[in-house]
């Protein structure tokens, strides 16, 4: 083989299995046998004459010279995809696949309806949604943009701040009819709490009164769980009380189905990020989401947008929403 061997397809299916470090994982990303990449992979190392990747019964991982030649592959790649972009004047008709990672019931509940209305107004665009509350490495699951609810680490992904998630503290008419409805938030501790298992710290609940002052309580019960979506079943079902995002409740709290507590005290505010591929960026469909999500996530009850002054919490009929940083 020579150089005119090294193709695109071999190319591509290289720096998936260099980000990804499996084959079968990339075999079924592509749709294809797992003989296939090895294959792409046989000839392309061929081709350049070096070998690229190290293999072994766990992992496969770059040679020298693979990283060298995954970096160039990246570029090349990059600007292949710019250039299709641009010939087939994506500005006015974008076309191609983004992948969206966003945390779960954030996704469930909103972002995917965004992305209907989205495709509607740029219909050759595919959307590829995947929902976790995991924090996945972008690069190697082939993520483009990812939403994520919480505090982030150092990253050298691209980040938009999309603003702050409010909170407010639930639960069902019925619960409180038989338990009691708290008046301040030492009450808590002889309330049935509804806890995310996986959210660090959720056994003590901090609130903060109308002049700043922090409350920490214990906060316990006995059903943990660790998606948004089983408490909010958890809280319609009458099973305790939870600290839950405006926006996983607000129809509830709309229809009475819940009921706001301790509308004097405020929980803290969660932020809300968007994370995006530096390579990806470029690219006409990945900005085009990207603008289109930072835009309408906005206008979802309970996310402040940057820089936005906090806006006083609706009412549902006698019950208020409880005020929130």
């Amino acid at each position: 083989m020579d150089k005119s061997d090294v193709t695109l397809e071999r190319m591509r299916t290289f720096v998936r299995v260099a980000e990804r470090g499996s084959l079968s994982a990339v075999a079924r990303e592509f749709g294809v046998g797992q003989s296939t990449v090895t294959r792409h992979l046989r000839e392309l190392e061929e081709a350049v004459g070096v070998p690229l990747l190290s293999r072994t019964t766990r992992r496969v991982t770059m040679t020298d010279e693979g990283s060298r030649y995954y970096a160039s592959s990246v570029h090349v790649l990059r600007l292949v995809e710019q250039a299709v972009d641009e010939a087939r004047g994506t500005r006015g008709a974008p076309a191609g696949t983004v992948r969206l990672s966003c945390t779960a019931a954030f996704g469930v509940m909103h972002v995917s309806r965004l992305i209907f209305a989205f495709q509607d107004r740029y219909p050759d665009v595919g959307v590829d949604l995947s929902l976790t509350d995991e924090r996945v490495d972008l690069v190697r699951e082939g993520v483009d943009i990812a939403l994520r609810l919480g505090p982030l680490a150092d990253s050298s992904i691209k980040l938009r701040a999309l603003g702050q998630s409010r909170r407010l503290l639930v639960a069902a008419p019925g619960y409180l009819a038989v338990r009691g409805i708290p008046a301040v938030p030492q009450d808590l501790s002889g309330h049935e709490g509804i806890r995310m298992s996986n959210v660090a710290g959720s056994e003590i609940l901090t609130l903060q009164g109308q002049s700043g002052e922090p409350y920490s309580v214990p906060f316990g019960g006995r059903f943990r769980v660790d998606h948004g979506l089983a408490t909010r079943e958890a809280l319609v079902a009458g099973r305790g009380i939870a600290p839950a995002h405006q926006w996983l409740v607000d129809d509830l709290l709309a229809t009475g189905r819940l009921t706001a507590i301790l509308p004097d005290y405020s929980l803290s505010a969660v932020p809300l990020s968007m994370l995006i591929v530096p390579e990806r960026a470029g690219v006409a469909r990945v900005r085009l989401l990207v603008d289109f999500l930072s835009e309408q996530i906005g206008l979802i009850p309970g996310i402040e947008k940057p820089g936005a002054k906090p806006e006083n919490q609706h009412r549902h009929g006698a019950n208020s929403l409880a005020r929130t940083q």
